[in-house]
């Protein structure tokens, strides 16, 4: 009978031990579940507002060539990728956002990160709306723009001295079937 009770005890151990465990990955998985929320609304660019875009030249999706200095004041810049979820469902409010904007395609500037083929899709919606440039991870648009996440929307325009900086470090679209607004 002593034994009995010892190996119950000790199931009884083991049981509020795995309970303990279990609760303490749960609780990690919810910290990382808000880290993970917390990142998906930050900034996408290093860049805040009033930082320097950097120097870049590259080609659009329709073989014009395109350089920093083609980019006029108050042009909205977006970067996606296609193999992002969140870039999916910023792009309709985007397309959108590009429509209103009052200078038309030479007032907006979409960069789809990628493949050629993956981006297709991307290119042939943003092509109405937008000087549309497709490049590699890394390419000369984004390091000019200091893209770390994606989607990345921003919105340039020269300082005083002439040189491009940023407006705002986040274009705000404003949330999911709301009136787009634009940011100043």
């Amino acid at each position: 009978m002593p034994v009995l009770f010892g190996l119950v005890a000790l199931v009884g151990v083991v049981c509020a031990l795995d309970l303990a465990l279990t609760v303490g990955v749960i609780e990690r998985l919810v910290e990382q579940s808000e880290k993970c929320a917390r990142l998906g609304r930050g900034p996408a660019s290093s860049l805040a507002e009033g930082d320097r875009v950097d120097a870049f030249r590259t080609v659009t999706a329709d073989g014009r060539p395109l350089h920093r200095d083609q980019l006029p004041d108050g042009t909205a810049v977006a970067f996606f990728t296609p193999d992002c979820g969140t870039c999916r469902e910023t792009l309709p409010r985007f397309l959108e956002y590009a429509r209103a904007l009052p200078g038309g395609r030479r007032q907006v500037l979409a960069v789809v990160v990628g493949e050629e083929e993956e981006a297709a899709g991307y290119v042939a919606q943003l092509a109405p709306v937008a000087q549309v440039v497709v490049e590699e991870r890394g390419g000369p648009v984004s390091l000019a723009f200091a893209v770390i996440g994606f989607p990345a929307l921003l919105q340039v325009a020269r300082d005083r001295s002439g040189t491009l900086v940023t407006t705002t470090g986040s274009l705000d679209l404003g949330p999911a079937g709301a009136p787009v607004s634009r940011a100043a």
